[in-house]
């Protein structure tokens, strides 16, 4: 009944229980998770988990803190493990601009080829964006991004940014910080965006909601990120949840 967009169960922090996180997701109506990839190896974690668990799927891509270790061969492994029949995304890629962890310069480099690789490949991908608001939108742009599939995940811009991107058929996804006290941001975006545009994500370990805020996340928390945009958008839960799962299935090409 719902579909976490956006989850690391790779995650070390889930080293010492994973198999119960998952189990845990199933029996809190959990019926898809997507795993994207951050680095070279939690991408090939991420292929393993999907491979293992038949409502787990996966994305593989270098997220932007990490784009130093990349080169022309990573690349071109990672194009490989991209048409494996579980992987479903290129991702999380982006620019952030908030922790700077890596070169602008080559987080920009990385940014486009991996945009380069998910155009080469028909497959759409999961954009992360801190800070880079800007350079972001006119990157996708430049690569014809949204031809083939633009999930800006964990969105954290404005209405007006938001706007931009579902008038270019982008999808917007949201995380535990829509259940905050001081999320108007969020809750602007969500009373923006048409609900078909919109999916639900925990992000997890990270980003956990109310009210287990301060703890690890997993994908059973989704729920309340559910709820919470149900209010919102003033459907009920059980057709917030099918939309979004909907909305997942078919970005994601899932049958």
């Amino acid at each position: 009944m719902l579909f976490d967009s956006h989850a690391h169960i790779d995650s070390e922090q889930f080293d010492h229980d994973r198999d119960l996180v998952i189990r845990r997701a199933q029996l809190n109506d959990i019926s898809y998770i997507m795993n994207p990839g951050a680095d070279f190896e939690s991408s090939e974690r991420a292929v393993a988990l999907a491979e293992k668990y038949d409502f787990i799927y996966a994305a593989v891509g270098v997220h932007p803190h990490d784009v130093e270790t990349m080169d022309d061969q990573m690349l071109a492994s990672l194009k490989t493990m991209a048409q494996k029949e579980k992987v479903k995304a290129i991702g999380e890629i982006g620019l952030d601009y908030y922790r700077d962890l890596s070169p602008r310069t080559l987080q920009k480099k990385w940014f486009v080829a991996q945009l380069r690789l998910a155009k080469a490949l028909d497959m759409p991908v999961i954009i992360h964006d801190r800070d880079a608001n800007d350079d972001v939108l006119r990157l996708l742009k430049e690569e014809q991004a949204f031809e083939t599939g633009v999930l800006m995940h964990c969105f954290s811009g404005s209405k007006e940014l938001a706007r931009q991107y579902v008038a270019l058929g982008a999808y917007i996804s949201i995380a535990g910080p829509l259940t905050f006290k001081n999320a108007r941001k969020a809750v602007e975006v969500v009373e923006t965006v048409p609900v078909e545009r919109l999916m639900i994500e925990t992000d997890s370990p990270y980003l956990t909601p109310e009210p287990f805020r301060g703890k690890r996340n997993e994908s059973m928390y989704v729920k309340y990120v559910c709820q919470k945009m149900a209010d919102i958008k003033g459907i009920s839960y059980e057709q917030l949840a099918e939309i979004t799962l909907n909305n997942a299935k078919a970005y994601f090409k899932i049958e």
